[in-house]
């Protein structure tokens, strides 16, 4: 075993800035006003299920399917900036006729665990030691989690107007990653 505090802190810190969980606040609280519940701990447990297994599988699955971590994060750039449209302008692109729950889609798989987050992963074990990963993974989810459960009382502390200024402020902010997600990665596919 090779765990190493350093290691551990430095992922976990790269994770927490891509998962972004405080900044997808007002999207987690929009959508439990759609569902009306989302399962907490299904949400973090899937979004775990599937970091972990991307790290040792995720550039094998691309490969396989002949879709390269460029590609992979020029779709996902798509999702994050049609999230972004529907907080900034206050409109609902994503329909569902008649939602059960958002635990799995959109909140394990994009939110959490999306392109950004998959990319990052993937960079990441070309540094460091596997173990020293999943411990950030572990860490990360569990703060996702308190996140996720507490969303009511965080939406009762901030308010109506309070939430609709961080909606449009954090829809711009989701908006330019996605923007320089696409970017970044645009000029890869066509070389």
């Amino acid at each position: 075993m090779n765990f190493n505090i350093k290691e551990i802190a430095t992922t976990t810190m790269v994770l927490f800035a891509v998962i972004d969980v405080v900044g997808n606040v007002p999207i987690i609280i929009s959508l439990r006003k759609k569902v009306g519940h989302i399962q907490s701990g299904k949400a973090s447990i899937v979004a775990a299920v599937i970091m972990i297994a991307f790290l040792f599988v995720g550039d094998k699955i691309l490969t396989l399917i002949g879709i390269d971590v460029n590609s992979f994060a020029v779709a996902g750039s798509f999702v994050l900036f049609f999230l972004a449209i529907e907080m900034i302008l206050g409109i609902a692109i994503y329909k569902d006729e008649e939602p059960e729950s958002a635990s799995i889609v959109p909140i394990a798989f994009p939110l959490i665990a999306g392109a950004g987050t998959m990319t990052s992963i993937l960079a990441l074990r070309a540094e460091f030691y596997v173990e020293n990963i999943i411990a950030a993974i572990i860490i990360n989810i569990i703060f996702v989690y308190l996140v996720l459960k507490s969303s009511a009382r965080i939406e009762r502390f901030l308010g109506r107007s309070g939430l609709s200024i961080i909606r449009k402020v954090f829809g711009v902010i989701l908006l330019a990653i996605a923007v320089k997600l696409f970017a970044s990665n645009i000029h890869q596919l066509f070389q």
